[in-house]
């Protein structure tokens, strides 16, 4: 159950934390997986990991904010195959600050990686998905559910991805293709820990039990918790599931309060 064997997936922004872990994952459950990031040195050690455990991987240094590069990726890999089975838009940007302080660069900034991103690879790999069985998967955030303090511009491009995962599934519902999202709370990841020394210097320990424990099951996620959930909605057996928002938070939503 749970394989991916003579697969085709792509994956933005898989060169570390969660992007990673899923690009392991689906390597090891069968998928030959094509690694779309910004990072060279962290993208090709993903690669070599992948490799060296027996899998099938390789990189393609991406701008997703460019879309002629973007297609240009997109045909190359489906030229091998074909077809493109499934599309992980994980590649992402964040920002700190209310819509008083938000200044105009930071929030295009923020559209155009995290939204006109997701929109450049869905639109330049959907001509090799369409009746294939094949399957978009997003990276939203708890931030599109609820209010978050100073997260004015990123909850706003991940409210935009939720709408846009509900657009694209319902208009290829009957064209081989579904759509669905993930909207994770805090994972510990390296941008995390980036993050936190980069807004609270020499308080790295204190803010990160703080963060931690803004979750009601008292801890981060891991990049693997996120990946699995990642793997059945992106396999076989999830072939009824189209058009959905999957928290994935450790009961922030539904338990917070």
């Amino acid at each position: 159950m749970l394989r991916l064997d003579h697969k085709t997936a792509v994956i933005t922004g898989a060169g570390s934390g969660i992007g990673k872990a899923m690009a392991v994952l689906f390597a090891q459950q069968g998928a030959f997986v094509h690694i779309l990031d910004m990072d060279e040195n962290e993208a090709n050690a993903t690669v070599k990991e992948i490799q060296e455990a027996g899998g099938g991987a390789s990189f393609h240094k991406a701008d997703v904010s460019d879309q002629a590069a973007i297609k240009a990726i997109m045909d190359a890999i489906a030229s091998k195959t074909g077809t493109i089975h499934i599309l992980i838009n994980n590649a992402g940007i964040a920002h700190v600050g209310s819509a008083l302080n938000t200044e105009e660069a930071d929030f295009d900034r923020l559209m155009r990686v995290n939204v006109k991103g997701v929109y450049n690879c869905v639109h330049t790999a959907l001509p090799y998905m369409i009746d294939k069985n094949a399957v978009i998967l997003n990276l939203a955030s708890i931030a599109a559910s609820i209010g978050l303090p100073d997260r004015f511009a990123y909850s706003t491009t991940k409210g935009a991805i939720v709408g846009m995962t509900l657009s694209i599934a319902k208009d290829y519902i009957n064209k081989g293709v579904r759509c669905n999202c993930i909207s994770p709370a805090r994972v510990h990841t390296p941008f995390v820990d980036g993050f936190i020394a980069k807004n609270y210097p020499g308080k790295e320990a204190e803010m990160f039990e703080k963060l931690s424990k803004t979750q009601p099951i008292g801890r981060m996620g891991q990049p693997s918790e996120i990946a699995f959930l990642a793997l059945y909605l992106c396999s076989d057996e999830a072939g009824f599931i189209t058009g959905c928002d999957y928290p994935i938070d450790g009961g922030f939503i539904k338990l917070n309060n």
